[in-house]
């Protein structure tokens, strides 16, 4: 019985013991690999439940992907949102990339050590990889706009979930100015609305729909 990671159950009280297991063990193995690769901030690294695992997770709280959709982490870093996501969806696929060798090394370890059959990372600039994806993931790795154009043409026109393919991207902060330029419709989720802890105050998830994806809805 998993003693640890309280916050992730008040939020998400469905997931199983053994996810809430694998949670745990990705929150140790993060800490561990933080101590060799900077994946994290180093003064975050005390937070890694709520900062880091709790906001990968809101996605969760927004869809839960079917099986067999596809799904691209942009600039994964220490495999986030990725593996979090991977963990509770184990008949989804995951690729993570992110430009930074060591990094996509550490997420490779994880992904074995959580046993994690569904998780391919590599190292690739998002602009040079092929797709299509259902969902293109992301932690605010660049502003909207670029990483519009990172992944224009990648998202699948083929829906099979309850909401329409796209980018889910995590932001804290001002988004308007940021959405005016992207022009793409748009959904936006306060996330202090639905978490209560300071650190979501700002953060927000952007559900961004393209165009051309949209007309094969």
């Amino acid at each position: 019985m998993v003693k640890t990671l309280p916050v992730i159950r008040q939020y998400f009280p469905e997931l199983t013991e053994a996810q809430l297991q694998q949670l745990a063990l990705l929150e140790e193995s993060l800490r561990l690999w933080n101590e060799r690769i900077n994946l994290v901030s180093r003064k975050d690294v005390d937070n890694l439940e709520v900062n880091h695992l709790l906001h990968s997770l809101t996605i969760y709280k927004l869809v839960h992907f079917e099986r067999g959709t596809k799904v691209l982490d942009v600039g994964t870093g220490g495999g986030l949102p990725g593996l979090p996501l991977a963990i509770l969806h184990p008949e989804a696929e995951f690729v993570l990339i992110d430009r930074i060798g060591k990094k996509v090394e550490a997420v490779k370890a994880m992904a074995l050590k959580l046993g994690l059959r569904n998780v391919q990372a590599l190292q690739i600039h998002a602009r040079d990889i092929q797709g299509p994806f259902d969902f293109i993931v992301s932690r605010a790795v660049t502003r909207l706009p670029e990483f519009k154009q990172w992944v224009k043409g990648k998202i699948s026109a083929v829906n099979k979930n309850a909401i329409a393919n796209g980018i889910l991207y995590l932001k804290g902060g001002e988004v308007e100015f940021e959405l005016k330029e992207v022009r793409w419709p748009a959904t936006v989720y306060d996330l202090s609305k639905a978490f209560h802890e300071p650190w979501f105050e700002t953060k927000k998830l952007i559900h961004l729909r393209d165009p051309a994806a949209m007309k094969g809805k």
